[in-house]
């Protein structure tokens, strides 16, 4: 039985129709990936399935008892509770148990008497409930969760206000995962996640999570892995195709090709007609002719398919740059650091003409910060970075205040970028070319800047910035607001057979986007970064391997430690008599032969002490050892003597 079933689901914002006749049905189980330009109806499906919008017309059936999770863009939070509570808030009965015993633990501290007595009863009530709701192992899933969605130890205490709007976002994603729902509704869950984050959810959502999902993400990656069939929303119909991404991309080839096809065909007949009509729409076959014109008319309004957008195919015609020097960038034994924090140290690099170089690490490792080192914008702390002749820098930033957002898209590229011979004004039809090349369609191309989405906007931007004869792209996270075909639209411009010939210096976490342009990486790890020779995949696979090896180290040294701790208890029953024997001796000290004892020992230890600062011996290595071995046998000897003094004191009180 289906959990969902959406049957020709209509609607409208006004005069613009979102959906019209989506149909959709979710089996238990199913993972589908909800796919589609900006502005074709995702967000809207999801709220109407979520059950948050009610649609102009249509049915929506949801199985009995089913729990529907829904990823908010802006999660609402008890902005007091600490990061790990308000994750804990999936499981209502535990946190509120946790919420309870953290109260009592308050109480006893001030409480005596009877009232400690009932504060200690209900703690181990507590405890009990705490273990039989699955406390402890749902603690390690909590903790499992945020770490691998980027949260280290330090940040649990956090009180929710203290953190930034993408660590919310990636709490809310923690906290709704936890929930597990019968059906998970993910409306672009990689947004603040960097790559080990989109891995970690990527493996989760394969491997461990058990329930119906449509998720919403520009990853390529993160949907060839996860779902199992593709759903593509495209004029407001929802179209299903079997199998992942990659496979989606095959049938919807080869139905564009058909709908080709058939739109030719179509144009063929309109033509014909056309011709005919304006042959006799005057003479003896008039009435013929405007009997054909008003059947072509109805035609042409009920019977036209869309010319097809072809998603696979760019002709990019670029204006010519500059011919840069050999060495675009040579930075040597580069350092940077704010405050106690090193961002990188002593890291070189060459960036040679052509080539493309990822930049690739963790959120707030300082990967804008270096490519800002590179570019001069920022001292360093230590080394030099020299930018070589010729070099015509084109930044892609995260905001973009530059823009006069009175301007139409075409007016904005004709103004940005320039002619074929890389110098004179480009003109208007070379504007428009570029612009239908970037997915703009005629239409879209008369639209203002100011009322583009910020996914439209930036699409724009880079349009511009890649038709300017800039001899070196300098690209921020450029497709964080860009949705499949127009990310695979720059793609395909700043692959090296893709139009683009210059430089490209590209920070960001689209893994398909990496593995497709740059054949160098600059690798952020654990407060510094490495310069890699080589793909993605391959610095991938390197990882892997040794992380494998890690594993194996840290499992072989576990048998070791194993192995030592068995050796010692042999070696403890063995010696059993021995000690209890020096036992048997302590015993039978009188209490003044026991403290005259650990007196002496204890003199010896201060003065072994006082020699250790004393630079004839501590500059003398065989007497320091010696020292050093008397003194932990001191230390052993007194450990029993002092138990016992205590044995007796406490017997005497």
């Amino acid at each position: 039985m289906s959990l969902l079933t959406l049957t020709n689901i209509h609607h409208a914002f006004g005069s613009d129709v979102i959906l019209d006749g989506a149909t959709l049905s979710i089996e238990p189980g199913e993972k589908v990936g909800l796919v589609g330009r900006n502005g074709t109806g995702k967000t809207t499906l999801l709220r109407v399935i979520q059950g948050t919008l009610k649609p102009d017309s249509g049915d929506r059936q949801l199985a009995r008892g089913t729990r529907i999770g829904y990823l908010s863009q802006d999660p609402e939070f008890d902005l007091e509770e600490t990061l790990r509570d308000a994750a804990e808030g999936a499981f209502a009965e535990l946190h509120r148990l946790h919420v309870e015993l953290h109260r009592v633990y308050d109480l006893m501290a001030h409480a005596e008497g009877k009232n400690l007595e009932r504060l200690l009863r209900r703690q181990s009530q507590l405890d009990a409930a705490i273990e039989a709701a699955g406390g402890y192992v749902i603690d390690h899933k909590i903790d499992a969760t945020l770490h691998g969605l980027g949260f280290t130890d330090d940040q649990f205490s956090l009180p929710v206000r203290a953190l930034s709007g993408g660590q919310r976002g990636r709490l809310g994603l923690a906290r709704l995962l936890l929930e597990a729902p019968d059906l998970l509704l993910l409306d672009e869950p990689t947004n603040h996640l960097d790559i080990d984050g989109r891995e970690w959810l990527e493996a989760f959502l394969a491997e461990e999570y058990r329930g119906a999902l449509i998720i919403v993400s520009h990853d390529r990656w993160l949907l060839d892995r996860v779902v199992d069939h593709i759903v593509e929303l495209d004029m407001g119909v929802a179209r299903d195709y079997p199998g992942n991404y990659e496979k989606f991309l095959e049938l919807r080839r080869e139905r564009k090709l058909t709908e080709s096809r058939v739109y030719e065909k179509q144009l063929d007949r309109i033509r014909s007609e056309e011709q005919f009509i304006a042959r006799y729409k005057a003479g003896q076959r008039a009435k013929q002719a405007r009997g054909r014109l008003s059947r072509l008319e109805r035609f042409k309004r009920v019977e036209l398919v869309e010319r097809p957008m072809e998603l696979d195919v760019i002709n990019l015609n670029l204006p010519g740059t500059e011919r840069s020097g050999d060495l675009v960038i040579v930075a040597e034994s580069l350092t940077k650091r704010y405050g106690q924090l090193t961002l990188f140290e002593d890291l070189s690099i060459t960036i040679k003409r052509g080539e493309r170089v990822g930049v690739i690490g963790p959120n707030g490792a300082g990967k804008t910060t270096l490519v800002r080192c590179l570019l001069e914008e920022l001292p360093v702390d230590a080394g030099c970075v020299r930018l070589g002749s010729r070099v015509n820098i084109g930044h892609y930033r995260q905001t973009h205040e530059h823009l006069d957002l009175t301007l139409t898209v075409w007016q904005y590229l004709q103004a940005t970028i320039v002619g074929p011979d890389g110098e004179s004004r480009a003109g208007e039809q070379q504007a428009r070319d570029l612009a239908g090349a970037f997915l703009f369609s005629g239409r879209d191309q008369e639209k203002v800047l100011g009322d583009l989405s910020g996914g439209e906007r930036s699409r724009a931007v880079i349009a511009g910035l890649i038709g300017s004869a800039h001899n070196l792209l300098v690209l921020d996270e450029p497709t964080n607001h860009l949705d499949i075909p127009s990310a695979e639209r720059l793609e395909q411009a700043l692959s090296l057979d893709g139009g683009y010939k210059g430089t490209v210096l590209l920070i960001t976490h689209d893994r398909a986007l990496l593995e497709a342009t740059c054949d160098r990486l600059i690798v952020f790890d654990h407060g510094n970064a490495s310069v890699f020779e080589g793909p993605y995949s391959e610095w991938r696979e390197k990882r892997a391997q040794h992380e494998h090896a890690r594993a194996q180290a840290a499992s072989r040294m576990d048998d070791l430690e194993s192995r030592r701790a068995k050796t010692a208890a042999k070696v403890a029953v063995r010696s059993a008599p021995a000690v209890r024997e020096a036992e048997s001796r302590i015993a039978q000290l009188s209490l003044g032969g026991l403290e005259e004892r650990i007196e002496r020992i204890e003199s010896r230890m201060r003065e072994i002490d006082r020699l250790m600062l004393d630079p004839a011996v501590y500059t003398d290595g065989p007497r320091c050892k010696s020292l050093q071995k008397e003194r932990a046998g001191l230390q052993d000897e007194l450990r029993p003597l002092e138990f016992e003094w205590s044995r007796r004191a406490e017997a005497t009180d």
